[in-house]
């Protein structure tokens, strides 16, 4: 069964040197790039405390350090989560 939680963002991280396109033609060095983010979340389901990396990439704006996060777990593996961005 699924549930949600909230997290808290610990620590965001740019991956500046994992480009991503997305168009086929660039007018710039950086026109249509993302890049993605690695985000440290704490987060408790079941009573139990979890922290975990998640990686995102997304043209959605990115939460901060600090930020509280809604997060998607399942009851028999509450170590995977899934950002509810």
């Amino acid at each position: 069964m699924l549930n949600t939680t909230t997290g808290t963002v610990l620590s965001v991280k740019k991956l500046w040197w994992l480009r991503l396109s997305t168009k086929a033609v660039h007018l710039g060095a950086q026109d249509g790039a993302l890049f993605p983010h690695i985000l440290k979340i704490r987060y408790m389901a079941d009573g139990m405390e979890y922290t975990k990396n998640k990686w995102v990439l997304t043209k959605k704006p990115i939460p901060q350090e600090g930020d509280t996060v809604q997060l998607i777990y399942d009851d028999l593996k509450p170590e995977k989560i899934k950002l509810d961005l």
